[in-house]
């Protein structure tokens, strides 16, 4: 296999943002801020309901679901239908119930563990996990997510000079190094202040910003913009709709697994999700043996 190495360009892309923070620092207000800046918003609610409160306020517009069940698989059954409804942006509120929550990704391990031994339910679950955040990362629109923090109390002086305590946050309840998946991520404390802790924006690297919307909304649309248009999932989904041709398929399921976007969720016509590359293998199955 030959080997070569290409020169680098610039591609234009997506936002992929994590908001981290305890309860009260305003993660859903703020998630929502940024969604509606960038486009049509759908909103994967776990927490009852929690986003449907801000509906209208500054002239929001979303739409949600509710999920009872938070199994990494139904996640990416969301993101298939964000997808098919050509939804802009997506809001995951929050992603730590498909860790911790019901079915979530503890659940399955200890579902799947045999004997007591929690290797093999990890070795069995983790394929679901690796699903669901291909699916999250190779999503055709902007992806904004919020996770919860273990949180503690800590005895301060306040301006006083008298000993209070403050409730601060600790690790963000997700899988160790979820933000490597993500472009910008932040925490947010109760005072709505947004402290960039990871940032592939230059200008947003260590930013610490007040009450974050629509501003930082769009200098993160901006410099996600500057680049060359390349097509999406969608686009080859229909491509892949259009071909008769299997050789032609199995180049296509080659380019889009290069790309990184073989992951991405989708509906087929008849409303089944599937990944990019599984519709292409449906299709070229579909086309028979060469005669």
């Amino acid at each position: 296999m030959t080997v070569e190495f290409l020169p680098a360009t610039r591609a234009a892309a997506k936002a992929r943002i994590a908001l981290a923070g305890p309860s009260g620092s305003g993660k859903t207000y703020t998630a929502l801020a940024l969604a509606t800046a960038l486009g049509t918003t759908a909103v994967v609610d776990t927490e009852r309901g929690s986003a449907s409160k801000y509906a209208g306020i500054n002239g929001w517009e979303f739409s949600t679901i509710a999920p009872q069940s938070f199994a990494p698989a139904s996640l990416v059954e969301a993101l298939a239908a964000a997808s098919t409804a050509g939804f802009e942006v997506v809001v995951v509120d929050s992603l730590s119930h498909y860790w911790m929550g019901v079915d979530g990704m503890l659940e399955q391990v200890d579902r799947r563990a045999k004997n007591g031994n929690n290797f093999s339910g990890w070795k069995e679950a983790g394929p679901d996990e690796r699903r669901m955040i291909d699916a999250l990362v190779a999503y055709p629109g902007h992806v904004i997510v919020t996770l919860r923090v273990k949180t503690e109390y800590v005895v301060e002086q306040n301006e006083r000079g008298k000993s209070a305590p403050r409730k601060v946050g600790l690790k963000p309840i997700q899988r160790d190094g979820i933000e490597y998946e993500f472009d910008v991520v932040g925490e947010l404390d109760l005072d709505n202040t947004l402290t960039v802790t990871k940032s592939r924006i230059p200008t947003l690297s260590g930013a610490v910003v007040q009450r974050p919307g629509s501003e930082l909304a769009e200098t993160v649309r901006d410099w996600l913009a500057d680049g060359e248009d390349a097509p999406g999932p969608r686009e080859y989904q229909e491509q892949v709709e259009l071909c008769t041709d299997k050789k032609e398929l199995g180049e296509l399921w080659h380019k889009v697994k290069r790309l990184g976007i073989g992951g991405a969720a989708l509906q087929d016509a008849d409303g089944y999700s599937m990944t990019l590359l599984q519709y292409i293998e449906k299709r070229a199955h579909s086309l028979g043996s060469p005669s």
